[in-house]
């Protein structure tokens, strides 16, 4: 019976090749053709050494074009040679499964075709967030939305636990262009909404994941109504720490000691 062609798809975190996981490395070296698009220029050429056919997709990017014409090139680019026959790898910085449009439209656009398609796990811009700002998101719980949706959909959300705010910096713009902040008006209207359940001094992290293993994160603390102020571009994330610890609900904290699971746990232990 002869193979199907696949696509894998893998991200390659952040700070070169040092967050690559084995897996997703193999899945580069075996595959016939590798397209990638990375963050800076010490990735794109260590991704060039790895593979005789490295090509990058960046060149769909240019300034002043709408970005979702630029996404529908890279899937169609990235699915042509697997219709010749040939397996494929496409890596994307980062979790190539977030905020990655290409990659996910790329796997369902292959597996419609009957081919194999599959993604890798990697470290994501938020698993970064986590451990370079030392937070445990089970302890208060914690929400994750992109910017311009959180505003546009007016996202309900719980302040008593943690927020994620993605690409603070690109609020309703849906161009590509070569500069670091495409909104800072954005801005404005961000801390706008915020403050209706914030107070204005409440404390906000501003962060960018390092890129390169010798440049530390950009972090910076400042008050909610001081964001505007900061340094901000396309790739800053927010963080807004809970503004209170959410009350315990007694009566079904007291159901679940008494429960019969409560009780099987018990014995167990």
């Amino acid at each position: 019976m002869t193979k199907r062609p696949s696509l894998t798809i893998v991200g390659t975190g952040f700070l070169v090749a040092g967050q690559v996981t084995p897996e997703s490395w193999s899945a580069i070296q075996v595959s016939d053709r590798f397209f990638f698009i990375v963050g800076e220029p010490a990735t794109r050429l260590w991704l060039e050494q790895q593979h005789p056919r490295a090509e990058s997709l960046h060149d769909v990017f240019w300034d002043g074009r709408p970005r979702q014409p630029a996404y529908d090139e890279i899937v169609a680019r990235i699915l042509a040679p697997l219709h010749q026959g040939l397996d494929v790898c496409a890596a994307f910085y980062g979790h190539a499964g977030v905020f990655v449009y290409s990659s996910h439209e790329a796997i369902r656009q292959a597996r419609a075709a009957g081919f194999t398609a599959s993604m890798l796990p990697a470290v994501s811009a938020e698993d970064c967030l986590f451990a370079d700002l030392e937070i445990d998101p089970a302890r208060d719980g914690c929400q994750s939305f992109e910017a311009t949706d959180f505003l546009a959909r007016k996202r309900a959300f719980d302040p008593r636990s943690g927020l994620v705010l993605w690409q603070i910096g690109a609020l309703g713009v849906v161009h590509y262009y070569h500069r670091d902040l495409w909104n800072r008006d954005g801005l404005d209207y961000l801390v706008e909404v915020l403050r209706r359940s914030y107070p204005a001094d409440h404390p906000v992290v501003v962060y960018e994941h390092m890129q390169l293993p010798v440049c530390p994160p950009l972090i910076q603390r400042t008050a909610l109504a001081a964001l505007p102020r900061c340094t901000i571009n396309t790739h800053s994330t927010l963080w807004v720490p809970p503004v209170a610890k959410a009350p315990v609900d007694e009566a079904m904290l007291a159901r679940i000691r008494t429960s019969s699971l409560h009780r099987l746990y018990a014995e167990a232990v």
